[in-house]
Parts: C-alpha cells; structure tokens; sequence
C-alpha cells in the first residue's frame, strides 16, 4: 500500500477587501491556476453526500480529529471533467483521493442505479458503493463558489481565495445552471486557504499575513447545512 501523505491546511475568513490585498501581493508573484478565466476566477460546484442521522455534518459540527466526506465536483459547468472526491482531515492534515466519473455515472447515482460501482476497477468507486448500499449515504447539498488559486513550488503551496459561496436551496441537481441557491456566508468575506507540504516559506507567510488572520474550521458542507 502507498502511504497516505497529508498535507497541512490553514483556513482563515477574512473581508473581501483584505482579500483584495492579498490578491494584489500574490498576483504577478505566484502564478495562478491554470483553469482561472479571464477574471483570474474559476466556478467549482460541489454535490455533497452524507446519511439520514448526518454522520459527516455532527463529526465536523462536534470537531472530531479524524473525519472523511464524499463529493462529487465540477467546474465551469463543464461536464466533461467530473470527479468523485473524498476528503479525509486527520487532526491539522489532509489528503484528497478522486476519481473521474462521466455524467452517465452521476446520473445513475442521483436515480439510485448504483449496482455498477461496485464492479469498477477504481477502489474509490467501489469504497463509494458500500457508503451509499451499507451507510445509506445520499445526496445532500450542492455548494457553488467562485476560486482564486496561486501555487508556489517550494513547499508545494496553493493558496486559494474562495467567494460568493452559496448552496442550493431545494433541490441537489448538480447539473442545473439555473438551480436556486443562497448565499450561506457574509458575501463581505473570503475564505482564503493555504495547503502546503511540510513546510511554509517564510516570504509566503508575510504576504498573506498569517499574524493578521484568525485561523478558522469552516467547512463549506457544515455551513451550508446550517443554513438550510
């Protein structure tokens, strides 16, 4: 087996406009995500699932070291890259594992056809089988937001600036432009998040201003549901 790597993860919610300050530091500096538009923004839209008794909601809410959520994720709208994502937090780390999956698959998971995941050769998708057959694990939410993403290879940093953060509000059709959804934070404030390996470099530190943030446990999913 490969061993897990987890990477450290700093969240921290800050006002649009100290985000903006950020911004302007860090663009020219740091290159930025290759699937940033014009605007130098991305959409992600993110299907969350969890089961009838909220397991994955009350692990967050009651902050507990080790949790794990499943979603399935794209981008732009685009529907010829999706992915199916599992998210672990192990105390201060975490590590994503995913899978590409069509719109043919995501389908037949929201029509509950989901026989043929067990069959795949990905462990992933067969891991996700037993959560929807045995756990009871089904679609709960979609949460869209708009990304600003900078990398820095040493450390191998990427930082994000996620706003606009909104959820749907009745309805968990991923692949609806026009589904109805709601702001579930302050729309005055960013969440900006800082993944790295092992290490920070110190000149990354002072253009972010880490001192100045007030580190945080947000979790899009946790806020979403708390808003519904």
């Amino acid at each position: 087996m490969h061993e897990v790597k987890y990477r450290c993860e700093l969240k921290h919610i800050v006002t649009k406009a100290h985000a903006a300050i950020i911004k302007s530091r860090l663009t020219g500096f740091l290159p930025q995500d290759q699937n940033a538009g014009p605007d130098g923004k991305y959409l992600i839209r993110s299907l969350y699932f969890d089961n009838p008794e909220n397991k994955v909601l009350h692990e967050k809410m009651e902050g507990l070291p080790f949790k794990e959520k499943y979603r399935i994720r794209l981008y732009n709208y685009d529907h010829s890259f999706i992915q199916l994502e599992k998210k672990v937090k192990n105390y201060g780390g975490g590590v994503k594992f995913k899978v590409r999956v069509t719109i043919e698959d995501v389908q037949r998971i929201l029509n509950g056809d989901i026989a043929f995941l067990k069959e795949s050769e990905q462990p992933l998708l067969r891991e996700f089988f037993l959560k929807l057959s045995t756990e009871r694990f089904m679609p709960r939410v979609v949460v869209d937001y708009k990304r600003e993403a900078y990398l820095c290879p040493a450390g191998n940093v990427r930082i994000t600036i996620d706003s606009d953060i909104k959820a749907s509000v009745d309805s968990t059709d991923i692949f609806n432009i026009n589904l109805p959804t709601a702001p579930i934070m302050n729309m005055a404030t960013s969440i900006i998040e800082v993944k790295y390996d092992g290490f920070l470099p110190e000149y990354i530190q002072d253009i972010i201003q880490l001192n100045a943030c007030t580190s945080v446990t947000v979790s899009k999913y946790a806020a979403s549901r708390a808003y519904m």
